[in-house]
């Protein structure tokens, strides 16, 4: 598969969902996922990526200009992937739709993306259901995404309050 992404400039959306990739396999994806420049909608949920393998991430962000969509549901990233995550969010500029359930964060990492909500100018729905995010979780810094439409600060009832 890695091989063939290299290939494909018109690919609009990727769903590896539940394909058992795990911090390797994303390795030698991630570089590849760079040069798919209408990439808008890419799932990798119930992969076993793990919370220190998300170096990746900044970079394709950095190319994927188009990405919308990004699914990293039931990764097992927990508190320490969200981390490394947040220094690359900043980067999303047409990123709507954030999936972080299922994913063991605590309110440690909800306060690490809550400090980057604000440079999020387009994301719309990010869904943080099922974590450990107890009290104010994500905070106030919700406030400041898409003019308060984002969907998940409202979606904290399903986590662990």
């Amino acid at each position: 598969l890695a091989e063939v992404l290299g290939d494909c400039k018109s690919l609009v959306h990727l769903n590896l969902r539940f394909n058992m990739i795990d911090a390797e396999g994303v390795q030698m994806l991630a570089p590849k996922l760079g040069h798919c420049p209408a990439l808008a909608h890419l799932v990798l949920a119930g992969n076993g990526l793990g919370p220190r393998n998300l170096g990746w991430l900044e970079g394709m962000l950095q190319e994927c200009k188009a990405l919308s969509h990004l699914d990293l549901s039931e990764t097992q990233i927990s508190d320490v992937g969200v981390g490394i995550m947040a220094r690359a969010l900043g980067e999303c500029r047409a990123l709507a739709h954030l999936n972080l359930s299922f994913n063991w964060i605590s309110p440690l990492g909800a306060g690490r993306l809550a400090g980057v909500l604000g440079q999020c100018k387009t994301l719309t729905r990010l869904d943080v259901r099922h974590n450990h995010i107890i009290g104010e979780g994500l905070g106030s810094n919700a406030e400041h995404c898409s003019e308060t439409r984002l969907y998940a600060a409202a979606r904290l009832s399903d986590s662990a309050l």
